[in-house]
């Protein structure tokens, strides 16, 4: 498994399927009890690296490659932002440098809900 942290309690590590070239993902997969995860990390075994995705309203996510683009780590998540453990580099929720060395975004995919599933174009 990745090593994930959880920066507060509205996080979830799943597993994700691959469709063609999307990973899919339960929309339900942000869902807990009554309230919303800010995040959900998804992995599948033919990824290097997991894939961020926040929730930024009902309909509308970001995908993020959790890969720092400093030196290739893979990145932990605090919250509503991503930080490397290697040289301290953040990113934001929206995969924006907050803090170097890393002086590149994050690579963030398309997403699309079809069917109450999110698919995360991986093209």
């Amino acid at each position: 498994m990745s090593s994930v942290l959880e920066g507060c309690g509205s996080s979830k590590v799943i597993a994700g399927t691959i469709d063609h070239s999307d990973l899919v993902m339960p929309a339900t997969a942000f869902q807990s009890n009554n309230a919303y995860h800010k995040y959900v990390v998804v992995q599948h075994p033919s990824l290097k690296y997991p894939v961020c995705v926040y929730r930024t309203s009902q309909t509308e996510y970001i995908a993020l490659l959790m890969r720092c683009t400093h030196q290739g780590a893979e990145l932990q998540v605090f919250g509503d932002r991503l930080e490397c453990p290697a040289h301290g580099s953040q990113f934001s929720n929206t995969g924006k440098v907050q803090n170097g060395p890393a002086d590149t975004n994050l690579r963030t995919f398309p997403v699309t809900v079809i069917n109450d599933q999110i698919h995360i174009s991986l093209k």
